[in-house]
């Protein structure tokens, strides 16, 4: 066997099973961190933090189910059978494409509601809406991205050689350009881009105070989450249009494969790596972590005074 799906191989199963595990610890502390900060009043804004809890939400879905299959499909080369197709195939790439959309698009929206807190001008800063009306957008694009994944369900199946394939080349074509190149690519790179680097001119013009500092430590956040999904969309996207592009190149006996192998990791990493961004960067981020285990250990003291005289 090539020496280069070898190396992809164990890529697969060593660096997969480690970002699942690191993965699923941290999006459960980001979902507990942003579900207090849904209910703070130390923000200007809570949509953000509102954003970014759905975001977290749909990134442990995405770790727990799409990565757990990719590392059965693609490390340990887990047969696809009629009996578990559904699970495998069809239901797999209607999550994937679910809870990816809904976080990038929420990642987005927390991105312009920063840009919108942190504007001088008093209508921008005013078109940042409710927690009520956000939760109504949030409700809005899981609807739409989920009658949008649909087909994504409907048309990937199980091939004569066992691989999860797309019956049409209607659909194909649509969810190579459209939906990998623009929805998970260009499309929020490019806003990312934008908003977040505005976002970032406008933290420099703010006078520092404490209730601001807080603001900034967010917008920080948020920006360098832009920067990591920017940075692990774009190989994603040019692998998946290459393999698109040579469909008559045996790719596991290249090292296309290898590239191939490295892009899907980097894809997947964005659902991971948030909350050690976060961790590292943010002192009100780390702040919020100790506070949760430190009311773990005072829960747990508690407890075994109470077995003690009990």
């Amino acid at each position: 066997m090539n020496i280069f799906y070898d190396i992809s191989v164990y890529l697969t199963i060593i660096v997969g099973i480690s970002m699942y595990v690191f993965g699923s610890i941290g999006n459960v502390l980001n979902i507990i961190v942003f579900a207090r900060w849904t209910r703070s009043k130390k923000f200007q804004s809570k949509n953000s933090s509102i954003y970014l809890l759905i975001t977290s939400i749909s990134n442990l879905i995405t770790v727990i189910y799409a990565l757990l299959v990719r590392i059965l499909d693609d490390g340990f080369a887990y047969e696809i059978t009629p009996s578990n197709e559904y699970f495998l195939c069809r239901i797999r790439y209607f999550v994937i494409q679910l809870t990816i959309l809904t976080s990038l698009i929420c990642t987005c929206m927390a991105t312009f509601d920063r840009y919108l807190i942190t504007s001088r001008n008093v209508r921008l800063r005013q078109m940042s809406t409710s927690s009520r009306t956000t939760i109504q957008i949030i409700i809005f694009i899981i609807i739409v991205t989920g009658l949008h994944s649909i087909p994504s369900g409907i048309y990937h199946i199980r091939s004569s050689t066992g691989n999860c394939i797309l019956i049409t080349n209607i659909y194909l074509y649509y969810y190579l350009y459209f939906v990998i190149l623009f929805l998970y690519g260009i499309i929020p790179s490019c806003f990312l881009l934008i908003f977040g680097f505005l976002s970032y001119k406008q933290l420099q013009t703010i006078q520092r105070t404490a209730k601001m500092n807080v603001e900034r430590q967010l917008s920080r956040m948020i920006l360098l989450q832009c920067i990591a999904i920017i940075c692990s969309s774009i190989p994603y996207c040019i692998q998946e249009i290459y393999i698109s592009l040579h469909s008559d190149f045996d790719i596991e006996d290249s090292i296309a494969f290898l590239f191939r192998t490295i892009a899907v990791i980097l894809f997947y990493s964005n659902s991971v790596i948030n909350f050690y961004i976060f961790l590292i960067s943010t002192p009100n981020f780390r702040l919020e972590v100790k506070r949760i285990f430190r009311l773990k250990t005072t829960n747990n003291r508690v407890r075994a005074i109470d077995d003690t005289f009990s």
